[in-house]
């Protein structure tokens, strides 16, 4: 029998009813499952032998007889090669996710990271190298239905061909990341996993003191706020020296590829312009004062004072009893809103539930936060949370599955082009979160609840939109700053500090110990500039809602299709059957738009009390 990593049971809790932990057999049986040795013992042979057969051959196939049968036999050898190994990573991750500092995990971890890298070298020359065929050849090649299938990801690995290097220097920096840029992420996860903060008498991890920032006990938020302070200011050194190290690394990255702007790395593999993050940035920072500083300064009054500290920005309203909702009862919800929107959503999302694809449980050692893996088109996505039964933990569910239908709808693409860019990737789940808000808030006739789910909503999205974008200008600060030499903890708290007050506004207080919180955003470290995505799927979102509507019909199956494309096609051929253009300026202010309104519903109801 394949021997399973041992994990650390979450406490039962009766109040949540039972909650779900993701069954990884449908990837691998066990750490030593004979399935698992055969795949990386395969993998190795597979990566060899393609390498033997196609290296230094393309430039001739591209232009002798039978150019797309034979290219595309090379593509479909690549992309199953890319499946194999995907799985294998997956898998892996996915084991190191629910428990990363059991040593055997993280060992496990590692050599499967290792093994995958050693074994992928010899797949490095095959895109370079598809760069290298004359334009007119590989276009005529792709006249074959065969290749012409994969057009849209050989358009895209071309559009990589003004930075890929030697094919040397390449190599080295695929070897090199294993103890580079990976490694140092790892150490991010460990040391994460491994902090304890004291709230009162007893030592949490991270996910569960983060919760307390959300109760209505506001001594509890404060002690909580505190004891995060306390311990990410005692490993202030570590942090700061994985940001250094991580920032140093990419600007390396960018000047040898030629990249001009710090997030031009980024905005090409979101397949996305400059020019159109630029004006999404523009817009937000524009609509700070209409936005979070009018809704901050609206609460802060909810609260009976000037201003807020930083702990009650999340704080749920006075006045309002906190209901605890069963693992059931948010199931149930997420459910309808989909099934009510498209039965084909609700039942996608329904296998995640019967099929064990959800890890819901808040388990000593387990990530924080949450998020949907695609693994592979072969296999089926995993969702990972860590349910709480706060309202939120339901729309982070919602949130959670719309990624989860979207992987499953793209998979039929294959692994070249299933994956979505991450600014269309936020699309579906911020959408899911939107149905579930929308048929929640429609039956709720209690005063004091609707004017509560609003303001929940509100805070949603203001940290979906103002607080990704303060982000993302927190992030540009330190990597242009990065350049001139290392940063000083001090310097990198003074940036967080600048963005911060600036996007929150005057109504709400930082508190001493605010300066540190930088430390804890695994974006930063894991996928610098992602973050910029998040408010890019809900200004889309907003509209395409809208859009929804006033659509009398065809909308819900034009959407599914749009999620059925994966990554096949560019922002602007999937917005346009909707009559939207993310490159027009005024398309982002129409997103915003909608916050602002739901911000005067809020002071309307102020004003009727």
């Amino acid at each position: 029998m394949a021997k399973t990593a041992a994990r650390k049971k979450a406490a039962p809790s009766s109040k949540l009813g039972s909650l779900p932990e993701w069954n990884l057999n449908d990837l691998y049986p066990g750490l030593d499952s004979p399935e698992l040795k055969r795949d990386l013992d395969e993998a190795d042979a597979e990566c060899a032998a393609f390498e033997e057969a196609f290296k230094g051959k393309l430039q001739a196939m591209a232009g002798g007889a039978d150019a797309g049968k034979k290219l595309a036999e090379a593509v479909k050898r690549y992309e199953a090669i890319e499946d194999r190994l995907g799985r294998l990573y997956s898998y892996a991750s996915l084991l190191y996710a629910g428990n990363s500092t059991d040593p055997t995990l993280a060992k496990f971890y590692g050599d499967v990271q290792e093994r995958i890298t050693a074994a992928s070298i010899h797949l490095l020359f095959f895109t370079l190298e598809l760069n290298r065929v004359d334009d007119a050849a590989l276009d005529a090649a792709m006249d074959d239905a065969a290749l012409g299938h994969y057009r849209p990801w050989l358009e895209d690995v071309r559009k990589e061909k003004p930075y890929q290097l030697e094919d040397r220097v390449e190599q080295l920096f695929h070897e090199k990341s294993v103890t580079g840029y990976s490694a140092w992420n790892r150490q991010y996860d460990e040391l994460v996993a491994s902090l304890r903060f004291k709230v009162g008498t007893k030592q949490l991890g991270i996910e569960q003191t983060l919760n307390f920032l959300a109760d209505a006990d506001g001594k509890k938020r404060k002690a909580a706020a505190e004891a995060l302070a306390k311990t990410f200011k005692e490993n202030l050194r570590p942090f700061t020296l994985i940001t250094n190290t991580l920032a140093k690394d990419k600007e390396i990255s960018d000047r040898w590829r030629g990249f001009k702007d710090v997030a031009d790395a980024r905005h090409l593999s979101n397949r996305v312009e400059r020019e159109v993050v630029d004006a999404l940035v523009e817009s937000v920072r524009a609509a700070y004062p209409k936005l979070s500083h009018r809704y901050y300064a609206l609460k802060a009054k909810w609260f009976g004072k000037k201003k807020l500290p930083h702990w009650d920005r999340n704080a749920p309203l006075p006045q309002v009893p906190q209901r605890t909702i069963r693992w059931d009862d948010a199931r149930a919800t997420v459910l309808t809103a989909y099934g009510a929107f498209s039965p084909k959503m609700a039942e996608v999302a329904d296998q995640f539930f019967t099929k064990n694809w959800i890890d819901a449980p808040v388990r000593p050692g387990k990530q924080p936060g949450a998020f949907a893996h695609p693994t592979v088109p072969s296999a089926h996505p995993y969702v990972m949370l860590n349910y709480q039964g706060k309202p939120r933990d339901v729309m982070t569910l919602a949130h959670e599955l719309g990624h989860g239908v979207h992987q499953v709808l793209a998979a039929p693409n294959g692994p070249l082009m299933a994956p979505t860019p991450l600014t269309l990737a936020e699309t579906a789940s911020v959408f899911g979160e939107m149905l579930t808000f929308r048929k929640l808030l429609a039956a709720t006739t209690d005063k004091k609840q609707r004017k509560a789910m609003l303001a929940a909503k509100v805070e949603d999205m203001i940290n979906t939109v103002v607080r990704q974008i303060a982000f993302y200008t927190f992030e540009r600060k330190v990597h242009l700053e990065r350049r001139n030499g290392e940063l000083t903890a001090d310097k990198i708290c003074e940036f967080w500090m600048s963005v911060q007050g600036e996007s929150l506004g005057p109504a709400i207080e930082l508190k001493e110990g605010y300066e540190t919180f930088w430390t804890y955003i695994p974006h930063f470290i894991h996928s610098p500039f992602y973050v910029y995505a998040y408010a890019f799927g809900d200004c889309l979102v907003n509209s395409l809602y809208a859009v929804y509507e006033k659509s009398a019909s065809g909308f819900a199956e034009r959407y599914l299709e749009m999620l059925s494309a994966g990554g096949t096609k560019h922002h602007a051929e999937l917005l346009a059957p909707f009559g939207l253009d993310a490159r027009d300026p005024k398309f982002w202010d129409g997103g915003l738009s909608v916050i602002a309104g739901l911000i005067d519903e809020l002071e309307a109801l102020e004003k009727a009390k």
